[in-house]
């Protein structure tokens, strides 16, 4: 309250009025559109993104490529108007799928964070669905989709994927004995996901992100197909489990890859788990058998590919005393007796 003393004439003072732009708030969702060699098939992924029936924070970030797929997506962003924030940029170097997502999540402001790959197409409802199954399970840290398969030329194919409950916790990877998260495609989770633990580690992001959603609440998995999940050679899945390889030697780059999977994926829920003294002690034995089943399926898979097979015996006789692996390291036991080259092996 401005206040005028009874001995003073009051004074006439006249004030220009001051322009303060006021920012604009950030969306509530940022979607990571990551892409990485996807020049035929990027146009298609970036006009998903811009029919998202919600307004986001869409981050289109390429990880160096060398195909064209960085100048598509610049021009398509340069060309842009409507309700999204949008944005485009190129790493320096190639850094590989986990260390690309860091990079870019660190420019992320939503408080939802939606995955998307260079090579799928998401259906327009998808953000507002997601927002929706957030909202409606304030305990879900993390989720997942339902998805429907094409091949390179966006037909129809079956995508041979298991589905995941549509709610479940860390003892869900106990009791079906199988390292699987929620697929990356389809992956969105709380920005808390991230920012609780910082940047992952490993060099994969789906098995480490759907196992910190895991720490920290429910997992959801919607049974709606909110993308088109594309299978291809050079996809990052193909890559990675070498789908697209010569049988002669796609079975030991697929081990080797697995087993750096595996590690990269224990390391960065192991160190998640020394973040967080508050655990329960039931979910802190869950993620002791995850963890668990991560360090030995690595090592058996290592001893398998390159290691005398009395070196086998270790990681099977662990294996069959860890809970959740019971009944694959028994059936690994019996490989012990099978010539390697049944396997693809030589």
């Amino acid at each position: 309250m401005n206040a005028v003393l009874a001995s003073e004439a009051p004074l006439s003072i006249e004030f220009a009025p001051a322009f303060v732009p006021v920012a604009e708030p950030w969306p509530r969702v940022s979607v990571l559109l990551l892409c990485f060699r996807d020049a035929d098939y990027i146009r298609a992924a970036i006009e998903s993104a811009f029919a998202q029936t919600v307004p986001c924070e869409i981050i289109v970030s390429n990880d160096c490529s060398d195909d064209g797929t960085f100048d598509i997506a610049e021009e398509m962003v340069a060309a842009y108007c409507g309700p999204h924030r949008v944005s485009v940029r190129c790493t320096e170097r190639n850094l590989g799928v986990s260390a690309h997502f860091n990079e870019a999540m660190a420019l992320a402001h939503g408080e939802i964070i939606v995955m998307m790959a260079g090579d799928d197409i998401a259906y327009p409802e998808r953000v507002d669905t997601i927002v929706r199954a957030f909202d409606d399970t304030p305990g879900a840290m993390v989720l997942g989709s339902d998805f429907d398969g094409i091949d390179s030329n966006g037909g129809p194919i079956k995508v041979s994927f298991r589905k995941r409950p549509e709610r479940y916790e860390l003892d869900y990877y106990v009791r079906i004995g199988r390292l699987i998260g929620l697929l990356g495609a389809t992956m969105a989770f709380r920005r808390c996901v991230f920012d609780r633990f910082g940047p992952l580690i490993g060099p994969i992001e789906d098995n480490a992100l759907s196992l910190r959603g895991a720490l920290l609440g429910q997992s959801l998995c919607l049974r709606q197909s909110l993308i088109r999940y594309r299978r291809h050679p050079g996809s990052v899945s193909g890559t990675v489990f070498a789908r697209d390889e010569p049988p002669e030697v796609a079975t030991r780059r697929r081990y080797e890859r697995t087993v750096q999977f595996y590690r990269g994926t224990a390391d960065d829920l192991e160190y998640c788990m020394r973040q967080m003294p508050e655990l329960s002690p039931r979910k802190r034995r869950m993620a002791e058998h995850v963890l668990a089943m991560y360090r030995i399926e690595a090592d058996a898979r290592e001893a398998f590919i390159a290691q005398p097979r009395w070196r086998w015996l270790g990681p099977v006789v662990r294996g069959l005393t860890q809970r959740g692996l019971r009944r694959k390291s028994a059936e690994r036991a019996l490989k012990l007796l099978m010539p390697r080259s049944w396997f693809g092996l030589r």
